[in-house]
């Protein structure tokens, strides 16, 4: 509806990745006095050597805070608005890094970044959610495959850049939270969602956006839009499914499962990668920045394959792809840098571009009743990943390949598995179990 509104939202996004990899360029070779900043963390507080397992444990916390932050979310959006909790959570990640410049221990530092991850993926969900619901439908299918990931990008190749120029970490967090008070004008442009103020019966209230998108696309519209008896009906008629339904069947426990492990191995693969991207030779700002810089053509040639190829072989090609290159990366000669950078690149897109492809398949799996159940239960299980996804970087201090066997192994092991997953391409949405039952797998 609102096109103009795709960029204030997707800025949003941009600041909010910025903050989730701010972890990216954290060393764990402090021991060998391999520094990246004039000041980090690790040494401002002697997470060194015999301490040194608290780096990966402050790295998990985050993405504690980032699982804790997806329970409670689309509560908060369902019961406050989108546009309330969109600002309200971006206050939080803002004030609360913030806060972590004034920092006095590694514990005060851990807990305000487990805050900080809560609010990071909250406003990254509604996000997602407020998009959705008031773009048209031509551009809500790029603002969901391209827009919200290709901006997650750029706030990622964001990060290596400020990084690079400011090498004392308090003042990289404080440039960090510059951009989250500059989207406090976005108040005034980003409209509420009009499918979540017609779910509250705040019919005049949604008419009024509506009106004003029409008249910004310069649209004739109805004097009424809304029939508040229709829509009652329909609310009436609407059924919610509950989270035992996702293991109603033996065929539907399968797929629930195999899905949960999809997501979960795959969240491993991409945060490791993301995570190690400082251990590997050469610069270590310029290795960020690369790991970046792939996913945007990662993103791409995602959505490309998913409007012409079926979904399982797409996944499991890129995953394929991505867990072999990581796999035998250990076979390459030590002495052949950029060859290994390149592989382990080449792992990253694939590994991405997989990624990026799942929320669409697991759409496309469940019926409407569950659907959003599904999918916000299944990629919970890639924020368990995101949290263990920090000790297989911890593993390169007992073997340098050690993580990427690990990474690459259980990459094409869910690459597998995906292969026996059902086919979705093609197919119309499944509107109750017993289509859902008839996509075979």
């Amino acid at each position: 509806i609102l096109i103009s509104d795709i960029i204030p939202i997707t800025f949003l996004l941009s600041i909010a990745s910025s903050y989730c990899v701010i972890v990216l360029l954290k060393q764990y070779n402090h021991c060998k006095m391999t520094l990246t900043f004039l000041c980090c963390v690790s040494l401002q507080w002697n997470l060194v050597c015999d301490n040194d397992w608290k780096a990966p444990l402050t790295t998990s916390l985050f993405f504690v805070g980032v699982l804790l932050g997806s329970f409670i979310s689309g509560q908060l959006s369902d019961k406050f608005g989108r546009k309330a909790i969109l600002f309200a959570t971006m206050g939080v990640q803002t004030g609360f890094s913030f806060l972590q410049i004034f920092s006095i221990s590694w514990e005060m530092f851990t807990v305000l970044f487990l805050i900080v991850g809560m609010g990071q993926i909250s406003n990254y969900v509604v996000a997602f959610i407020l998009g959705t619901e008031i773009l048209g439908k031509s551009v809500r299918i790029i603002f969901s495959t391209l827009g919200v990931c290709i901006f997650f990008a750029i706030g990622y190749m964001l990060l290596p850049l400020f990084a690079y120029f400011i090498r004392e970490w308090r003042m990289l967090l404080l440039a960090l939270t510059v951009p989250g008070v500059c989207c406090i004008p976005l108040w005034w442009f980003i409209p509420e969602s009009p499918r979540w103020l017609i779910s509250q019966g705040r019919f005049k209230e949604a008419e009024a956006i509506l009106q004003k998108a029409a008249k910004t696309n310069r649209i004739p519209a109805p004097t009424i839009i809304l029939n508040p008896v229709d829509v009652e009906d329909l609310k009436a008629k609407q059924h919610q499914g509950v989270f035992l339904d996702l293991f109603r069947s033996r065929n539907i426990a399968i797929m629930t499962f195999m899905s949960l492990l999809l997501w979960m191995f795959t969240s491993i693969g991409y945060f490791g990668l993301s995570l190690s991207t400082p251990n590997l030779h050469g610069d270590a700002y310029f290795n960020c920045f690369l790991s970046a810089v792939v996913e945007v053509p990662a993103y791409v040639i995602a959505w490309l394959l998913l409007r012409v190829l079926p979904r399982r072989y797409t996944i499991a090609g890129t995953l394929f792809l991505g867990g072999g290159v990581i796999l035998f990366i250990q076979l390459i000669p030590p002495d052949l840098h950029i060859l290994s950078l390149i592989l382990v690149m080449l792992g990253k897109f694939g590994v991405t571009s997989a990624f990026s492809m799942l929320y669409v398949y697991t759409a496309e799996l469940y019926p409407t009743i569950v659907r959003n159940m599904a999918v916000g239960s299944t990629s919970m299980s890639s924020r368990v990943g995101s949290v263990i996804a920090p000790y297989f970087v911890f593993l390169s201090a007992y073997g340098k390949f050690l993580p990427y066997i690990l990474m690459g192994g259980l990459t094409l092991l869910i690459a597998i598995l995906t292969l026996f997953l059902p086919e979705s391409y093609g197919k119309p949405l499944p509107e109750t179990f017993d289509e859902m039952q008839q996509i075979k797998g």
